[in-house]
């Protein structure tokens, strides 16, 4: 049997993007679902990137300094290592927000963290191995969705459904949303490493020989990503761990000696990368955020930055209407009309950046890597380090919380 749960609004996906629309939602006094598929937030290979607009969010929910407590490494200067040359390419000390740092904090951190803060609100639920697998729909408009748990199959009923649920979104499929693909030359290939003993300068970003590994510092050790042509995956699982050793070394030689926990090739995940947005966001009763509306290059880590900016909109765009009961479905296009010009202008500034620096070099030859003229140009002229750090740690339009808090009304 079937159950039933009526709520106001219901959040497919348990991600950045769903986590802060479930927050932002309940904290305006509406009754909102967060179905997350799996049972925990456990995945080791997701984004951990949280850039100072989002620190900003916190901040401006009076969570800022609680969210800092959780284990992060605050990076205040973005540096890249192009053969033997190091160079500073973007400075966020002089950013006009109160955390000037990307804090590199692990994902299930961060969503564990918006869930704790979610919790407090009466009207939020979050309901775990809870996969939407289906749009529920009354005439031509989308009424809630069907999930699948282990206690059997339930529906959730609400007044407005948020896809949330990534760039593989199964909502979006069935809504039959049409989709531009900009295309990506790349795929990405994560993996752990021990941190060397002597990491005193860290380059986020390491090219050399052909190859680009990205190396995120967690602390205690790095997670790391060797950056692979389009299609490249199968070519690279079939050499052997050694191979892929002296791959990811040639690139960053301070890693000898540090793969030694890699045992397998089955240590290796691979992401692959997408670029793409939907035409429409909307539809009637039926909301999409975050990648599930617009799939992002992982080129500057922001695609979790951009989730947050969109449930941010959307809260204040639509929790008023929808606490009243005066939320129409041409409201939903506002989401889309208020986030589109951000999202072009990121992605286009990503397919840049892949196809005149990123692909040029892992399919140019295996000398020592130069940097490419236009980062060394933003390295040696400040106003320009400090434009990049503002593109990089606010974005194009970063958005503001306005909408309504039960707790002070």
């Amino acid at each position: 049997m079937t159950r039933i749960i009526e709520v106001d609004c219901v959040v497919a996906g348990g991600g950045p993007a769903g986590m802060m629309a479930g927050l932002l939602f309940a904290r305006a006094g509406i009754r909102t679902a967060v179905l997350e598929k799996h049972g925990d937030f456990l995945r080791d290979f997701r984004g951990d990137t949280v850039h100072p607009s989002t620190l900003e969010i916190m901040h401006e929910l009076g969570m800022g300094e609680r969210f800092l407590k959780r284990p992060h490494q605050p990076m205040g200067v973005l540096a890249g290592t192009f053969g033997n040359e190091t160079l500073e390419i973007a400075d966020f000390s002089s950013l006009p927000v109160r955390s000037r740092f990307i804090a590199f904090m692990p994902q299930w951190h961060f969503l564990d963290f918006l869930a704790s803060e979610a919790a407090v609100f009466p009207g939020f639920s979050l309901h775990m191995e809870t996969e939407a697998t289906h749009l529920l729909k009354e005439g031509n408009r989308v009424a809630g969705v069907r999930a699948e748990t282990p206690g059997g199959p339930v529906e959730f009923r609400a007044g407005l459904t948020i896809a949330a649920d990534g760039r593989g979104s199964v909502l979006r499929d069935q809504s039959e949303l049409k989709v531009s693909v900009l295309g990506a030359p790349i795929d990405v290939m994560w993996f752990r490493a021990a941190r060397p003993q002597d990491d005193a300068t860290h380059s986020l970003l390491n090219a050399n020989k052909g190859r680009i590994v990205v190396t995120i510092d967690r602390g205690d050790y790095l997670q790391c990503a060797l950056v692979i042509a389009k299609g490249g995956a199968d070519k690279v699982v079939e050499a052997d761990l050694d191979a892929f050793r002296d791959t990811v070394t040639s690139a960053v030689p301070k890693l000898r000696g540090q793969l030694d926990d890699l045992k397998s090739m089955d240590d290796v995940k691979l992401l692959t990368v997408a670029v793409d947005r939907l035409e429409r966001w909307a539809q009637p009763g039926l909301l999409m955020i975050g990648d599930a509306a617009h799939a992002m290059s992982p080129i500057g880590g922001v695609g979790i930055n951009l989730a947050i900016q969109d449930a941010v909109a959307a809260a204040n765009l639509l929790a008023p209407k929808l606490r009243d009961g005066s939320l129409k479905d041409d409201d939903l296009q506002l989401v889309r009309k208020r986030r589109l010009s951000a999202v072009r202008a990121t992605q286009f500034v990503q397919v840049q950046a892949q196809n005149r620096i990123i692909d040029p070099i892992i399919k140019g030859d295996r000398g020592t890597q130069k940097a490419p003229l236009p980062l060394r140009i933003v390295a040696r002229i400040p106003w320009m380090k400090r434009l990049f750090a503002r593109l990089v740690g606010l974005g194009f339009r970063p958005e503001h919380v306005n909408s309504p808090d039960v707790r002070c009304s």
